[in-house]
């Protein structure tokens, strides 16, 4: 059987950081090492995939921003259309690695496998995780049932959908939830396909930025910084809502008032982490959208998107009713 080429992207991360001592786990310095230092240590790859790797950004993933999304996005539908090329790995930062893998499968129409991998620990660390990891990504992107499953992430053995990854632990190693398959030898084993992965794609052809959504985390006085994200510019807003979604009397006046006056569209979520925020009849007729079960950083990157396709209160919902 031909050996599959596989196209590594690097943009940095734990994945990429070294410590000041190999005992530790938590005093390190996020991407100072290349792609080409990452590989080098990895035996038996020759076996599984022939490796092409270009280094797109090398910097801490909480650095990333909509312009390197964008380059990125770019970068990897080109790759994708190359019939030299059988799938695609990006290494990543665990930070916002579930934003990236859900902006790049909302723009990515390919049904080869695009992964992307990181680490909770860095590469010279005793107990570093980012080369079994990589390992891992690859033989994952290399094998058939990859296929045809929009962008997937692999960590700790554990393979997740763009739509439902999670991070919901600081610094562990098992620090992701909702996976939807694990590896074994090598071998990817699905529990489930994503529910939600769809063949219709954002365009970015002609799209050099993105409308400004901010989103405003619900607390006591919310208010205050949901008149700053306004007055900055905001397009659009996501509501990190307490509970099921639930907004202060004076924020939600305030924001009924911009809905009213046309000024902003509003998307409530919820800051809990999962679960489903609906929508009373009185709060659809005042005009705010439901992002359903995304989590509110998910929920932005849908939201910028959409933008770029429609100002439609209803296309908006049918939106994110479909993603």
């Amino acid at each position: 059987m031909k050996t599959k080429h596989i196209a590594i992207l690097a943009t940095g991360g734990t994945i990429a950081g070294e410590a000041s001592s190999k005992n530790s786990s938590t005093q390190y310095k996020a991407a100072t090492l290349n792609i080409k230092s990452l590989l080098k240590d990895l035996t038996g790859l020759k076996d599984i995939a022939r490796i092409s790797a270009k280094q797109i950004a090398n910097i801490d993933s909480c650095d990333i921003d909509e312009k390197l999304w964008l380059s990125l996005a770019k970068e990897v539908n080109k790759l994708v259309k190359d019939k030299d090329i059988d799938a695609v790995v990006i290494t990543h930062g665990t930070d916002t690695m579930e934003e990236t893998a859900y902006f790049l499968d909302l723009t990515i129409k390919s049904p080869k496998a695009v992964v992307l991998v990181g680490a909770m620990r860095p590469a010279n660390a005793i107990s570093s995780d980012g080369a079994k990891n990589l390992y891992n990504a690859i033989c994952l992107a290399s094998d058939e049932s990859s296929k045809n499953k929009g962008v997937l992430a692999l960590m700790n053995d554990k393979i997740y959908s763009a739509r439902n990854i999670s991070k919901i632990h600081t610094l562990n190693l098992d620090a992701f939830k909702e996976e939807i398959g694990y590896m074994l030898d090598e071998k990817p084993f699905f529990r489930y396909l994503n529910a939600k992965s769809i063949d219709e794609k954002f365009d970015l052809s002609n799209l050099y930025s993105l409308p400004r959504v901010d989103i405003s985390y619900s607390y006591l006085g919310a208010k205050v910084a949901i008149k700053a994200f306004v007055k900055a510019g905001a397009k659009a807003l996501v509501i990190a809502g307490s509970g099921a979604g639930s907004i202060d009397f004076d924020s939600k006046k305030y924001l009924i008032k911009l809905l009213k006056e046309k000024k902003i569209f509003v998307v409530k979520s919820s800051r809990v982490g999962s679960g489903l925020v609906s929508l009373s009849k009185e709060e659809l007729e005042q005009g705010f959208i439901s992002a359903n079960d995304l989590n509110p950083q998910k929920a932005r990157i849908l939201l910028s998107l959409a933008l770029t396709k429609t100002k439609d209160i209803k296309e908006l919902r049918k939106i994110f009713d479909l993603y």
